[in-house]
């Protein structure tokens, strides 16, 4: 029966094209504003870590001075990024299965070569604990593990974009990399890696992608290097590298992977007893305020998601219900205007929901069709903001997945056969007597 509920609503779709076409652009217009928004604010509320959110923890401790919190705006949150002094102590007391401390910074690299000049790349000084933590694909080789850390060896493990640069693609394990002046060994290289948000440096841009080179943290401290990121103090740190680094200057991030909940209770009980200790000594001198936050909460403090993108998907659903209601009133008049037809019908026998069936099917293939023309207009547009932000975090969000495509189809059927309801109720108030008098 529905087969010919089909043929019927083609038919009829057909034979009206201008207001067919009218309907359709209407519903693809809007499915495709909506949809542009919706998937940009999709991959920005994303978590690639949520698969292990509970293992997964940022250390957060409030170090700030004591005559005013770290954000006025939000008073109760604790500074997102720590001390040297407090990430030594907390990497040496070892009490989580994973330990990345991190900090981001710029180093020239000498390719040797007359058809490749030397460059700066992105280096993260980071734990050898950054490679399970954050789980990128290696492609070739792998992290490095304690003995590097600790003596603060020179090796280097490359993004795929640099490998590609540097050695043609190829495993380049074992090889040199002259950074810096100064030469590491490559003991791995990573596949393509594109986390979206990027939650282990939200301070650097939530949206950036991952650096170039990943080296030793002790690298850094001993080539007495800071974060071309974000270096705040509240109080003067002194004179020279040492100084800065036993001063509560702010700089590094600090994540470490536990067990489960109860393993994640038992160290945040561990910063409260380490914060309490500090006190006695001088330190830490606003109220207790540790968190031990998972991904999902961490992005969620960092207002990684801004109101302004919000406030834009909302102007665009409201859109989608602008083109709605004008596809109300197409349909409506065409259905109206079928009153012959369906005084004809229910004359012969077809009863009210044999007649709202036919008609609602008709609505749905507007939606449909509105739906995959909104999935190609949606596609322009990320397109389009590709384009216009290119080289920008914007570039990245702009992509559609098939998850997004399948929600535009379902999204862009509901809204038709929502439109539909009330023209096709309508149509089935018909009184076939009444129609059978004018003909």
């Amino acid at each position: 029966m529905f087969a010919y509920y089909l043929r019927l609503a083609l038919l009829s779709l057909r034979r009206n094209r201008v207001l067919t076409a009218l309907m359709i652009a209407a519903i693809a217009l809007g499915i495709g504003a909506a949809m542009t928004s919706l998937t940009v604010l999709h991959l920005m509320s994303g978590n690639p870590l949520q698969y292990k959110d509970e293992q997964v923890r940022r250390v957060q401790l409030d170090n700030w001075g004591p005559g005013s919190p770290w954000s006025s705006r939000f008073p109760e949150e604790p500074p997102n990024l720590m001390t040297y002094r407090d990430v030594q102590a907390l990497l040496a007391a070892d009490r989580a299965e994973h330990h990345a401390a991190l900090f981001p910074q710029d180093m020239p690299v000498e390719t040797g070569r007359a058809d490749l000049p030397p460059f700066t790349a992105s280096v993260l000084m980071t734990t050898g604990g950054f490679f399970p933590i954050f789980e990128p694909p290696f492609r070739f080789g792998s992290g490095w593990g304690e003995r590097e850390d600790e003596a603060a060896a020179r090796v280097a493990v490359l993004s795929a974009g640099i490998n590609d640069r540097l050695f043609g693609g190829e495993d380049s394990t074992g090889r040199i990399l002259r950074m810096g002046g100064e030469d590491y060994t490559v003991v791995g290289v990573l596949d393509a890696w594109h986390p979206t948000p990027r939650p282990y440096h939200i301070a650097g841009g939530a949206f950036n992608e991952p650096e170039d080179v990943f080296v030793p943290f002790r690298v850094g401290i001993e080539k007495e290097l800071t974060s071309s990121s974000n270096n705040n103090c509240w109080n003067s740190p002194g004179a020279g590298y040492q100084a800065w680094l036993q001063s509560e200057c702010i700089w590094l991030d600090l994540w470490v992977q536990v067990e489960d909940q109860q393993a994640a209770q038992d160290y945040l009980a561990f910063l409260d007893a380490y914060v309490r200790e500090q006190k006695t000594l001088g330190r830490f001198e606003r109220p207790l305020n540790n968190r031990l936050r998972t991904v999902s909460e961490f992005l969620a403090s960092q207002r990684v998601v801004s109101r302004d993108a919000r406030t834009q998907v909302w102007l665009a659903f409201a859109f989608l219900l602008v083109c709605l209601i004008n596809t109300v009133g197409l349909l409506l008049a065409k259905f109206l205007g079928k009153a012959p037809e369906i005084g004809l019908r229910r004359a012969v026998g077809a009863s009210k929901p044999q007649v709202f069936i036919q008609y609602l099917t008709e609505a749905g293939i507007v939606g449909v069709m509105g739906g995959l023309f909104g999935i190609l207009l949606s596609w322009g547009g990320l397109a389009a903001l590709r384009v216009l932000y290119r080289g920008t975090a914007t570039e990245t969000l702009a992509r559609m997945d098939w998850e997004m495509v399948a929600l535009t189809v379902l999204i862009s059927l509901a809204a038709s056969l929502l439109a539909g309801v009330y023209p096709t109720w309508r149509a089935c108030q018909v009184a076939p007597a009444t129609q059978l008098k004018t003909q």
